[in-house]
C-alpha cells in the first residue's frame, strides 16, 4: 500500500511538471482544451486595465468554466522580477504573464518561458512574436498593440488644416502658438513626439541604420527656437484633460488611453486622433508562460483566447488597442488601418532614451 501510494505520488508530480507540459506539444488541440478544463483555473499577471480584464476575461470563463485570477500589481516590473525569482522553484505562482514588448531583449527566454507556443495557436497564421523590435522567438505572442499619435478638439481643427510633415507643423505652431501641449515624463506619448520631431530634423527614415547617436544639436535648437509656441504638460492626462477643458488643440496622446476615457465619457467625442505621416511611435504587449507554471494547459488556452480574431476585435472596440491578429476587425478603431503605415518603432533609428534625456537638459532645463 505505501509502495503504492508512493507511486502515485510521484506521478502526480511529474504530470504537473516539465515532461507533462511537453506532451501538450504533440496533443489534438481538443486534448489541450479537456486538459485545461481539468486544471480548472490560471493566474494572469498584467499591470494595467486591471479592473477592466476582470470583466472582459468573464467570457472566457463562461465559455471554458476555467477561472482566472488577475493579482494586484503596480507595475509591469512586479510580474517579470516574481518570474525571474521563481525559476528555480519547481512550480511557480504565475500562468500566464503580460510584458512590454522591449523587454524580451534582455532575457533567456528558453530558460524563462515555456514553449515555443506560437505553433501551438490555433490561429498561429494571423498572429505574430515581433514586438517594439524584439523577436521573442515564438515564446511571447503580441496580444495588445498601443499607438501614439496627436489628438485634437475636431470643434476647432478641420481635419484638412492638421499637420502632416515637420514643416505643417513648424508653420501650424506659428499659427496658432501656446496650442500645442505636450509631456516629457509621467508617460510615453510626448516622448514619442519628441523622438519623431527628433527623426525627421535629422533626416532620418523609418528604416535607416545608426550605429551611434547622431549630433542632437539641431534637435534642441529647433526645439528652442520654439519655445513660444507649445506648453509642457505634467503627464499622458494632463495633455488630454486641458485639451478637452479648450486650453489645447493638439496634444499627443496614445490611442488606448484616448479610447478609455471617452468610454468612461472622462474625455468628449469631439476629441478626435490621428497618426501623422512624419511618425509617431506604436509598440505593443506580449504574454507568456513562465516554464514553471502550474496550469499550462490552461494557459495555452487562455492565450489562445487573448489573441484570437473574436477577443482582439472587442479589445479594440472596447480598449482601442491595435488587433494583434491580422483577422481581427478594426474598423470601429479612432484610426483607419491604412493611416497605421505612420506608425514607428520605439527603437530605431534612435530610440526615445537616446533622446529624452538630452531634451531635458538642453531644452527643458536650459
Amino acid at each position: 500500500m505505501l509502495r503504492k501510494l508512493l507511486v502515485t505520488a510521484v506521478t502526480g508530480l511529474f504530470l504537473t511538471g516539465p515532461a507533462f507540459a511537453a506532451d501538450l506539444v504533440t496533443m489534438p488541440w481538443s486534448k489541450v482544451v479537456d486538459q485545461a478544463r481539468a486544471e480548472g483555473e490560471l493566474t494572469w499577471y498584467v499591470w494595467y486595465h486591471q479592473p477592466e480584464f476582470r470583466k472582459e476575461v468573464k467570457a472566457f470563463e463562461t465559455q471554458y468554466g476555467i477561472r482566472v485570477n488577475l493579482p494586484s500589481l503596480s507595475n509591469a516590473n512586479d510580474a517579470l522580477n516574481k518570474v525571474m525569482a521563481e525559476n528555480g522553484r519547481m512550480t511557480g505562482d504565475i500562468d500566464v504573464i503580460a510584458m512590454g514588448g522591449q523587454s524580451g531583449s534582455q532575457l533567456d527566454m528558453a530558460k524563462l518561458f515555456y514553449g515555443p507556443i506560437l505553433p501551438l495557436m490555433p490561429e498561429a497564421k494571423n498572429l505574430t512574436d515581433q514586438a517594439e523590435g524584439t523577436d521573442w522567438k515564438g515564446y511571447g505572442i503580441k496580444f495588445w498593440g498601443n499607438q501614439t499619435g496627436l489628438a485634437y478638439d475636431s470643434n476647432r481643427v478641420k481635419q484638412a488644416d492638421l499637420p502632416q510633415s515637420l514643416d505643417d507643423l513648424s508653420k501650424w505652431m506659428a499659427a496658432n502658438p501656446q496650442q500645442l501641449g505636450f509631456n516629457y515624463e509621467n508617460g510615453g506619448s510626448g516622448p514619442s513626439f519628441i523622438e519623431n520631431v527628433a527623426r525627421n530634423v535629422l533626416g532620418l527614415k523609418p528604416d535607416d541604420k545608426v550605429t551611434k547617436v547622431p549630433d542632437l544639436k539641431p534637435v534642441y535648437d529647433w526645439f528652442n527656437t520654439r519655445k513660444d509656441q507649445y506648453v509642457i504638460t505634467a503627464s499622458n492626462n494632463d495633455s488630454l484633460v486641458r485639451l478637452n477643458s479648450g486650453e489645447f488643440l493638439l496634444v499627443p496622446s496614445w490611442e488606448d488611453l484616448l479610447t478609455t476615457l471617452q468610454r468612461n465619457h472622462e474625455i468628449g467625442d469631439n476629441i478626435k486622433f490621428y497618426i501623422p505621416k512624419f511618425g509617431m511611435n506604436g509598440g505593443g504587449n506580449v504574454v507568456a508562460i513562465p516554464a514553471n507554471a502550474p496550469h499550462k494547459a490552461a494557459a495555452l488556452l487562455f492565450i489562445s483566447w487573448l489573441t484570437s480574431a473574436k477577443t482582439q476585435t472587442t479589445f479594440n472596440q472596447d480598449f482601442g488597442s491595435a488587433p494583434a491578429n491580422t483577422a481581427a476587425d478594426s474598423s470601429k478603431a479612432l484610426v483607419p488601418a491604412a493611416e497605421r503605415v505612420n506608425s514607428r518603432n520605439w527603437n530605431a533609428p534612435l530610440s526615445d532614451h537616446d533622446i529624452t534625456p538630452g531634451f531635458i537638459a538642453n531644452v527643458v532645463q536650459k
